[in-house]
Parts: structure tokens; C-alpha cells; sequence
């Protein structure tokens, strides 16, 4: 299955953030669907001046109100 079906570079999607020094804290971030600079045929997400591959491992939303709904419902217990 081709996850990356349905985005074109230059969406705008919203994407689950891990702080790098605190594994348990999860923001929703805003992320940039761009081609890979290093695969030019294949997108990646740009966010916070770096390129994340835009796999089935990453939970991605097409808008906010959907982000927040997701999160509320995997990190609203915490």
C-alpha cells in the first residue's frame, strides 16, 4: 500500500511531536508535505528544519481538528 497517496508537496498536515529530551510528552505540530531532497520521487515531511521519511509509521492528519481529536484519544488519559 502506497501511504503517501493522497499528498501532493505543499500540503500542510499536522503530525504527532515527541519532544527529543522528554519521550512522554506528544504535541500536535504542524508539518509540510515537501519530495525528499535526498529521493526527489518520493515526499517527505519537513518540520523543524528537518525531513522525516512520510511513512505508515507516522500518524498524519489532514487538519487539526482531526489531530486533536486523535491525540485526545491515545494521550487524554495522561
Amino acid at each position: 500500500m502506497d501511504y503517501t497517496q493522497g499528498y501532493e508537496a505543499g500540503d500542510v498536515v499536522y503530525v504527532f511531536y515527541r519532544n527529543p529530551h522528554t519521550q512522554d510528552v506528544a504535541n500536535i505540530q504542524e508539518a509540510a508535505v515537501v519530495k525528499n531532497p535526498e529521493r526527489p520521487d518520493e515526499l517527505a515531511l519537513f518540520l523543524y528544519e528537518t525531513y522525516y521519511p512520510l511513512t505508515d509509521e507516522v500518524a498524519v492528519y489532514a487538519n487539526e481538528n482531526e489531530a486533536e481529536q486523535a491525540y485526545q484519544q491515545y494521550f487524554g488519559d495522561y
